[in-house]
């Protein structure tokens, strides 16, 4: 009988170490995701900035976000210039946006120097 009871024991403990362990990471990756921007791209060619965040694995949540377009030049037609346009002043103004995981064909950090990164930081963000 007591053999028994340290097995249980033995299996609760380890039990709520791997509870613990999953928590933890998840807190970490959420916490770690939100404090800067990354960029998504979905498989329907659109491609979103701002900042990733798991609301459980693989859900994510992109919240200050932007969406990155390609615009003709005004001025010459064979050339293509990107802006970046807050999701905020579009007409349905969302706040976060929920991303499909099956949709998401990649995600990864903004780099400071990069052009995006230089255009989030001329935003004040």
């Amino acid at each position: 009988m007591r053999k028994k009871k340290k097995i249980i024991i033995a299996a609760a403990v380890l039990f709520v170490i791997i509870i613990t362990a999953i928590g933890g990471f998840c807190f970490y990756t959420k916490w770690q995701m939100s404090k800067e921007h990354s960029v998504v791209y979905l498989s329907t060619g659109e491609i979103y900035i701002g900042k990733l965040s798991y609301l459980s694995i693989p859900k994510f949540k992109l919240t200050d976000a932007y969406r990155l377009q390609a615009v003709k030049d005004a001025e010459d037609e064979t050339k293509t210039n990107f802006q970046l346009t807050p999701l905020k002043d579009a007409l349905w103004s969302p706040q976060k946006l929920y991303l499909n995981p099956d949709q998401v064909v990649f995600y990864g950090p903004i780099e400071e120097n990069s052009k995006a990164g230089e255009a989030l930081q001329k935003a004040g963000k």
